[in-house]
């Protein structure tokens, strides 16, 4: 890659199963009516920065939230399932009080920064954060001075980041979560990638569903 290039990693819009704190993962669950909204409020200041380029999940959250921005650019989406949230193995559908009730040894050691399976049988951080960053590279190969929009999902986004930072794994949990339908910017410069915006959005909402980097409850401190 040449030095200019942005990533501007967008979260999907609400769906109630964040409303709900559920862990969502895999499971392929729909924006709700807020999250609807919340996408088409943001598109048109994504749009106004200009992207070249539109690549999102293939769960229906992030590609609903993608077309959003589809509508106001005409800019096509391309679809790469290694944008999809972290693989939740056995706590999805759950909430953070139920997993608690039967796996908090591992809820808590994952909570905390830790690189264990998500779940029990699902994905490490670190295999997110690699599958994450192997689909922009791609889209970004040969490629200058883009500015490349990424609709993915919270905590993909933050293993992205940190993959990206080269920062340890353990302090991946130190990057705070994205709100819904919010977005953070990673700019190529001759020092490296930086993380040039995080979180950024119109007004500062609070980060549902404890997947995309919620606040730690007490009780998994």
């Amino acid at each position: 890659m040449h030095v200019g290039n942005q990533i501007i990693l967008w979260r999907h819009g609400q769906t109630d199963w964040n409303v709900a704190n559920k862990f969502q993962g895999h499971t392929d669950i729909p924006l709700n009516a807020v999250g609807q909204f919340q996408a088409q409020h943001a598109a048109p200041m994504l749009a106004a920065i200009t992207p070249t380029m539109i690549i999102a999940s293939d769960l229906v959250r992030a590609q609903s939230t993608a077309h959003e921005l589809v509508k106001l650019t005409g800019l096509e989406v391309l679809t790469d399932a290694r944008l999809r949230e972290t693989n939740c193995g056995n706590w999805e559908g759950l909430t953070g009080d139920e997993i608690r009730k039967v796996d908090l040894d591992n809820l808590r050691q994952w909570s905390m920064g830790g690189d264990n399976p998500a779940g029990g049988i699902g994905e490490r951080r670190s295999e997110v954060g690699a599958r994450g960053v192997a689909a922009i590279n791609a889209a970004l190969v040969g490629k200058n001075n883009q500015r490349l929009v990424v609709a993915t999902h919270g905590g993909t986004a933050r293993t992205i980041i940190g993959t990206y930072l080269d920062l340890p794994i353990p302090f991946w949990s130190r990057i705070g979560g994205l709100s819904n339908a919010q977005w953070s910017i990673l700019e190529e410069s001759p020092k490296g990638w930086l993380l040039v915006e995080h979180n950024a959005g119109s007004i500062p909402e609070p980060v549902m569903g404890e997947e995309s980097g919620g606040v730690i409850p007490d009780s998994v401190r």
